[in-house]
């Protein structure tokens, strides 16, 4: 089939490339002429693994190509998928629905009356049928579900796949469009429009409280005397809560969960129903942060001031630059706003960090980011921070002492070689020796 994909920012870039592994024709539309020409040479503007080979290896072929040409891309496409951004209106926390708008606009304006409007961005119900009702072409709903680091896996071979449409006519060309992947066995939902946004938002709003409620028995943890990972093995065992997502720690970030709790909330509240309890998630994620912060003072005997301090991380995540509502940025901003000196390292989010918090001081290695601080924070899940070998970086700092804001650090291993050793949630009965 011809597919057009409307936007190439994260998901845009990701859906066009894997539309075109799958075997279709497709062309990507983006209005920033820059992007595009990177996009058409191959470059991927933004971190996710294998995304710039697959995109460099279509676009050679001849079966992915793009364009800034609504005109173009009209003309061209059988479907279309509107993948632009929904960022969130400071005032209200209600999702910005900008772009999303005039991307349907647009291509509305130059499609043929028989193509399909798919809508991928996450949005708040109800925006499907409004704009079904605005265009003149036949529109349906097809929400992304993609984890950053792994997002071709699941473009994929996806967990499932859901389909919002009002006709035979739209799942049949949907199903058309993802033959291959269904023909793997994976699951498809057909949904009405307002079932079919919400699969999405209920989604990131569920995962959300499951990692702020873990967050939660964190600090019950601390202040008992107990040890969240083991807490959190007992209770993945139960086929009913499962393991995934019971990881204690800094909390969540990025471009998805945090800003659509937000929209989720804002969204329910026009419709009369109460989700206040997303507040108390977004509340206990944005708390795990003081608490480094907290930790942090604890180790350094109760004031920072000139105090070096080494963060480990600045994406919101391992395998990507996303620095979106980062929690080891916005915890290294806020060290530097109390007097530290912070010296940030990550192995590919560096540009990006620099130009959000141009303030701040970078590392351009691991060893130099170690080299004379006073304390070391792990912020971002790393494997290469995980391997650190702790006699090693304790030859490399002035003091020992070290904050492991993601639980994954062997205290024991760190506290032999001499580190004084805090984590989120775990009490001092188990954090392992105070080291000197």
């Amino acid at each position: 089939m011809r597919l057009t994909v409307i936007g190439t920012g994260y998901l845009g870039a990701t859906h066009a490339a894997c539309m075109a592994e799958l075997g279709h024709e497709v062309v990507g539309v983006d209005v920033d002429a820059d992007k595009v020409a990177a996009l058409s040479a191959g470059r991927v503007p933004f971190h996710e693994p294998g995304l710039a080979e697959l995109i460099a290896r279509h676009t050679a072929s001849g079966r992915l190509c793009f364009t800034t040409s609504y005109e173009e891309a009209g003309a061209f496409g059988q479907v279309h998928f509107v993948c632009v951004g929904t960022p969130q209106r400071k005032e209200s926390g209600a999702a910005d629905l900008t772009y999303v708008d005039a991307a349907f606009a647009a291509i509305a304006r130059h499609a043929a009356k028989d193509a399909l409007l798919v809508g991928k961005s996450t949005v708040p119900v109800g925006t499907a049928a409004r704009l079904a009702n605005a265009c003149d072409a036949e529109v349906a709903w097809n929400p992304e579900f993609l984890r950053e680091g792994f997002a071709i896996e699941d473009t994929l071979r996806p967990d499932r796949l859901v389909f919002g449409v009002e006709s035979e006519r739209a799942e049949t060309l949907l199903r058309e469009v993802y033959a291959p992947v269904l023909a793997a066995g994976t699951p498809l939902v057909t949904a009405d429009f307002a079932t079919a946004e919400l699969v999405k938002t209920a989604a990131n709003a569920f995962l959300a409280t499951k990692i702020s409620f873990i967050n939660a028995m964190a600090e019950v943890c601390e202040a008992a005397g107990g040890d969240v990972r083991t807490l959190a093995e007992a209770l993945g065992y139960d086929d009913r809560i499962g393991k995934k997502f019971l990881r204690a720690g800094v909390g969540f970030g990025g471009g998805c969960l945090p800003k659509d709790i937000r929209a989720f909330a804002h969204r329910a509240g026009e419709l009369g129903v109460d989700l206040g309890f997303l507040h108390a998630v977004d509340a206990i994620n944005m708390r795990r942060r003081d608490r480094v912060i907290e930790l942090a003072r604890e180790l350094c005997g109760g004031g920072l001031l000139g105090a070096r301090v080494a963060v480990l991380g600045a994406a919101f995540k391992p395998d990507s630059d996303d620095i979106r509502d980062s929690p080891a940025l916005n915890v290294a901003a806020r060290l530097d706003l109390d007097g530290a000196d912070v010296t940030v390292y990550d192995p590919e989010a560096m540009d990006n960090a620099r130009k959000a918090f141009p303030l701040l001081g970078y590392a351009m290695s691991l060893e130099e980011a170690l080299r004379g601080a006073d304390l070391v924070l792990h912020l971002t899940e790393w494997p290469q921070f995980r391997e650190i070998d702790p006699e090693w970086a304790g030859s490399l700092v002035c003091r020992p002492r070290i904050v492991d804001g993601r639980g994954v650090l062997d205290a024991d291993l760190w506290t032999a070689a001499g580190w004084r050793f805090r984590a989120l949630g775990r009490s001092a009965s188990h954090r392992g020796g105070v080291g000197r």
